[in-house]
């Protein structure tokens, strides 16, 4: 089917660039990126490497494509967490579970990220330094964090530092998980709440709230930034 007048790709053209994405994420997941060919993902759509070129003219467009959406899907599960949240701690915590959560529910995501932003076997060196920082990551929760001060709710510190302590913790414990699928996720993911909890709530309200039980208060809504995926 061709091309509308305007340029912009009919439903069918979708549906087949969606496809197309699906298929090399799956690929990425369980093949890793360089075994990831046009011919091997025009294999698994069931068409020609031809047909694949038409809607991508070259492999780093697709995978591109691939990476793109996969942020994307990320982002939204995290930002719809966060804009849930019934005052500025308890957004900052619903952003680290939904961090761990999402990458949880969604290994083969988390190995297509791994593979286009990690240019090492092990994980730890950026192919691009500053790459992880995809979609302003540290700076949405930075934010967040200042957010929180400006409401009275979290203790002075510096935002961008505390946030980028914050993701890293976040990036190490999933990198372990991954390593080590035996490692307890959740009971990760709870240790994180309070390490996080701990980092950024003044001290008197912490021990109060210690004391008594109670939990956070306010409303946040539509106050809360919008919140963007890994880097």
């Amino acid at each position: 089917m061709a091309p509308r007048a305007d340029g912009t790709p009919t439903f069918t053209e979708q549906a087949r660039r969606r496809q197309l994405v699906d298929c090399t994420i799956d690929l990425i997941s369980t093949r890793g990126y360089p075994a990831t060919s046009l011919a091997a993902i025009a294999e698994r759509a069931g068409i020609s490497k031809a047909a694949v070129l038409y809607h991508f003219s070259s492999k780093d467009n697709l995978t591109r494509a691939a990476l793109e959406h996969v942020l994307a899907e990320f982002t939204a599960y995290v930002r719809e967490r966060v804009d849930r949240a019934a005052g500025p701690r308890a957004a900052v915590v619903a952003y680290v579970r939904a961090m761990i959560g999402y990458q949880q529910a969604n290994r083969r995501h988390v190995r297509v990220i791994t593979e286009m932003l990690l240019d090492d076997a092990g994980g730890t060196k950026l192919k691009t330094p500053g790459q992880h920082d995809t979609g302003n990551r540290w700076q949405e929760l930075a934010a967040l964090l200042s957010a929180g001060q400006q409401a009275g709710e979290l203790r002075e510190f510096d935002a961008r530092t505390v946030a980028l302590a914050i993701g890293g913790a976040i990036d190490g414990v999933v990198s372990h998980w991954l390593a080590h699928p035996e490692y307890d996720l959740d009971a990760a993911a709870d240790e994180l709440e309070t390490f996080t909890l701990d980092a950024i709530t003044r001290r008197a309200r912490l021990m109060r709230q210690r004391r008594v039980g109670a939990p956070p208060s306010g409303s946040w809504g539509s106050a809360v930034p919008g919140v963007a995926g890994p880097g």
